[in-house]
């Protein structure tokens, strides 16, 4: 490291507490200026568990490592000796201080805002009995042109190239606001050939490192040869940099100017933006500051709008005189523009991986395909509608969303022992989580458990448009070795009926416009109870059955779209959603009732060879 300076093309920062953005800027200056390697080497956000986060360097994608604290990312990447703190003011105390203490790390940006005053003399002396640097609390960080900078300093890209901190200068500036600091880098890059280094201590009445500090160790810098000073009113720091003016120890040229003359024209203290940017006393002045430093030897103008046509003609004189050789300009390689802010400016065009056609999240609210939430739930809507909006793409007759509300109710259980509410409560008892005993309970859902309604509506709907007997129906079926879905029961039979079947026949009966494939479905029941009194209707030939009279006779879909509802599934989804209640209940009962693991019982297995 060169004497005198903070960073170099080398250095590397661990960043605190993970931004997408200001370390991709960092990349971004990176690879402008020319540097092999990537200015951040770990990042560490408390409590993580580790991984990598994505980045780009140029055209290349890159992995930065996560850390899960300061003490693991420091011993990982000793050669990191700058720690980047983007806590909040509430812990940026105790992770600056965290970092301190770690041997590698040299300097500490602290970006946050309000940090109690207290806590911030405790790491100023700290630092400064372990010969660290602090910069900030409440900065933007600082920049060494060519070589390294801190977060967003400097701002966009765009800005970086105008102001030529690809590459250095011959200046050193420093300021207590970040955001005039990237003014002056625009004002440097016009009057000079351009930053070298540029630091903004930040605007915290007791900031780490001074103005003086950093001009100290600009004096040691053999390639910056003229220092540019921004301070403000409110307290004492200028007057560090005058006793060195005076001392001697700053024998280059200085431009100064303290902002805040204007404070004079109110009658009472005024508090600017910083925290230390008050008006008090005559010493806190910005005219008393600015007369002290003139009298110091720092070229001082009458005014800010002076300012850059001082620095200008300091310059030149420096180029005169031959003191000062100007950097030569380096055209900065391209880097290519991110696909969002091209797509956002119109530039390329990048076709779409998902198509959505049932709902939009993009504006104030959700809609369900053009219904908003709160037309949902101020309206006469209910989980029926939700359904017909999410699943047909469309309104339907309150009496139909009544009848998927029904299938729902009357399908989301069916007891303990069936195949889908053992497995839920085995895994339950297993003591796996409730999406894993959902998802085992839905598993079993095929032909043989909950999933004929589709193939029942298949078959029910291709022999009654067919105009087929029941007789020619069943048997014909039967030839080809097919069981005929939506017909048959475990327990229910001719004399015990299903009363969730009766309830659906009753309701359709009463409020559909025409029950056609029902009534087909009924005499196939007529003649297969004729062969055993358990082939009866069951509950998924009734749903499938009126499913196929609430498509063709609502007036809703088009034939097309029924033959395509029937054929893709969508009526198996509806036992999926409904018996999906009774899995997680099942799943929850157990876990509430704190049940064992659970072992099938011998006296219960056949063993055989």
């Amino acid at each position: 490291m060169v004497l005198g300076q903070l960073f170099s093309p080398q250095t590397q920062a661990i960043f605190f507490n993970w931004k997408e953005k200001p370390v991709q800027r960092m990349l971004d200056f990176d690879y402008v200026c020319g540097r092999e390697t990537s200015s951040v080497a770990a990042i560490v956000q408390p409590g993580s568990s580790g991984g990598f986060q994505k980045l780009f360097f140029g055209k290349a994608e890159i992995a930065i490592p996560v850390y899960g604290s300061t003490t693991e990312a420091t011993r990982k990447h000793p050669k990191a000796d700058v720690f980047i703190n983007y806590a909040s003011f509430r812990s940026a105390y105790e992770s600056s201080l965290e970092a301190l203490k770690a041997a590698t790390i040299r300097v500490v940006a602290v970006i946050a805002e309000g940090v109690p005053e207290k806590d911030t003399k405790h790491l100023i002396a700290f630092a400064r009995a372990n010969n660290k640097v602090i910069i900030g609390p409440a900065t933007v960080g600082g920049v060494q042109a060519g070589a390294f900078k801190i977060g967003d300093t400097a701002g966009t890209l765009d800005n970086i190239i105008a102001c030529k901190l690809h590459r250095p200068g011959s200046v050193g500036f420093v300021s207590k606001s970040g955001g005039m600091s990237n003014e002056m880098y625009n004002v440097l890059a016009r009057a000079t050939d351009g930053l070298y280094e540029g630091i903004a201590i930040g605007g915290d009445t007791f900031p780490g490192s001074t103005l003086s500090d950093h001009c100290l160790r600009y004096e040691q810098v053999a390639a910056i040869k003229m220092i540019v000073v921004l301070g403000e009113l409110g307290g004492r720091d200028e007057y560090g940099l005058v006793e060195a003016i005076k001392a001697g120890a700053i024998t280059k040229p200085v431009v100064a100017w303290v902002s805040g003359t204007c404070a004079k024209l109110f009658k009472s203290e005024v508090q600017f933006g910083h925290a230390g940017a008050r008006s008090g006393g005559d010493l806190d002045s910005a005219q008393a500051k600015n007369a002290a430093l003139r009298d110091a030897g720092a070229l001082v103008p009458d005014s800010f709008e002076g300012l850059e046509e001082l620095i200008s003609s300091t310059y030149q004189r420096l180029v005169q005189s031959g003191q000062l050789v100007p950097a030569k300009d380096v055209a900065p390689p391209p880097i290519p523009q991110d696909l969002a802010a091209a797509v956002a400016a119109g530039k390329v065009r990048v076709p779409t991986h998902i198509v959505s056609t049932i709902c939009d999240d993009r504006g104030e609210e959700p809609t369900y395909y053009g219904v908003s939430m709160s037309e949902l739930i101020e309206g006469d809507y209910g989980i029926g509608d939700v359904i017909s909006l999410l699943w047909f793409k469309r309104k339907l007759p309150k009496y139909a969303s009544k009848f998927i509300e029904m299938c729902v109710m009357m399908c989301a259980d069916h007891g303990p022992c069936v195949s889908g509410a053992h497995n839920a409560i085995v895994t339950s008892r297993a003591g796996k989580d409730l999406v894993s005993c959902l998802v085992s309970g839905l598993l079993t859902i095929g032909p043989r458990f909950g999933g004929a309604i589709d193939d029942a509506a298949r078959l029910f709907k291709a022999a009654c448009d067919a105009h087929q007997s029941p007789q020619d129906f069943v048997e014909g079926l039967k030839k080809k070795g097919i069981r005929v879905s939506g017909i048959g029961h475990r327990i229910k039979s001719k004399d015990n009926r299903d009363k969730r079947v009766e309830l659906l026949q009753n309701y359709a009966r009463k409020f559909f416009p025409s029950t056609r494939y029902l009534d087909y479905a009924v005499s196939v029941e007529t003649y297969t109870l004729q062969k055993a009194p358990n082939l009866v209707l069951n509950v998924d030939g009734c749903i499938g059955a009126l499913f196929l009279d609430l498509l063709a006779a609502s007036g809703c879909f088009t034939e097309v779209e029924a033959a395509q509802i029937v054929e893709i599934g969508y009526l198996n989804a509806l036992f999926v959603v409904a018996r999906s209640i009774g899995l997680v209940g099942h799943a929850l009962d157990q876990k509430r009732l704190q049940q064992p693991l659970y072992r099938h019982p011998w006296e219960d297995v056949l063993y055989t060879s």
